[in-house]
């Protein structure tokens, strides 16, 4: 296995619940050349949604293969997006103080908001899914995955980290992706939005207009509230960056 392959093994690793390849080696700076890579990652996690989506809606119809879908997006991630909204749930609308809410959000127990949002998530991805057809639904979910992914390295570009680097699980970079490792990721995130663009142009522009405004919400929200992004905020925004491109190609090409 070739050294330049370990980025994308880190990205693979980090973001997926998948065995590491010895190629996998995760030192002091492995995080920002594997940063490039997490939109393709995205991608493969949407396609095998995507695969599970298709192939239970052969046997089932109704909500089963959207729940099914969306169940092995989280089984395949380890919820670890889905524990980042529900901490910056907790964190951002529980605490009153900067120190408060970065406590909170650090915090492993949920609490009422965080159930509450992550209850909101699984069941808006479920529900827009269901109402589109397999094939469309599995291009929005490739799409969707790779532009959440996408969000992440938009919030990390635009905010400083806000959190205790002592205790943070990650050591997060000062500096921002150079342009060459920039350009890879969007073509990486164009390669993963693709397939909806190809079958759907008009709903996945919708879509793109829902995941910016919706995938927005989270950096802006720590901006205000605690000065910048933690791990979970990054979280949050690829959970909101999703729902906001389903429910924009399920406004346009929705049925029922």
């Amino acid at each position: 296995m070739t050294p330049a392959l370990r980025p994308f093994f880190n990205a693979l690793q980090f973001m997926t619940i998948l065995p590491a390849p010895r190629a996998a080696q995760f030192d002091d700076g492995w995080l920002l050349p594997a940063a490039k890579y997490f939109p393709l990652v995205g991608a493969l996690i949407g396609l095998f949604c995507g695969g599970v989506l298709i192939a239970t809606s052969a046997i089932w119809s109704g909500l089963v293969p959207a729940v099914l879908s969306v169940i092995a997006g989280v089984a395949l991630t380890g919820a670890l997006h889905e524990d980042g909204i529900a901490d910056s749930a907790d964190g951002l609308f529980g605490g009153r103080t900067r120190e408060q809410r970065l406590t909170i959000i650090k915090d492993s127990r949920i609490g009422n908001y965080g159930a509450v949002t992550l209850i909101a998530s699984l069941i808006i991805r479920i529900a827009a899914l269901a109402t589109l057809p397999p094939w469309v639904g599995a291009a929005a979910l490739v799409a969707s995955h790779s532009l959440g992914r996408a969000g992440i390295l938009a919030a990390m570009s635009m905010l400083p980290y806000a959190g205790n680097v002592a205790t943070a699980k990650l050591n997060y970079p000062d500096q921002r992706l150079d342009p060459a490792k920039a350009i890879v990721a969007m073509l990486l995130t164009l390669l993963g939005l693709a397939w909806l663009i190809a079958a759907e142009p008009g709903a996945a522009a919708c879509g793109l207009i829902g995941a910016v405004a919706l995938g927005a919400l989270p950096a802006l929200a720590a901006a205000r509230l605690i000065g910048g992004y933690v791990g979970d905020v990054l979280g949050a925004t690829e959970q909101l960056t999703q729902i906001g491109l389903l429910l924009g190609v399920a406004a346009l090409a929705g049925h029922g």
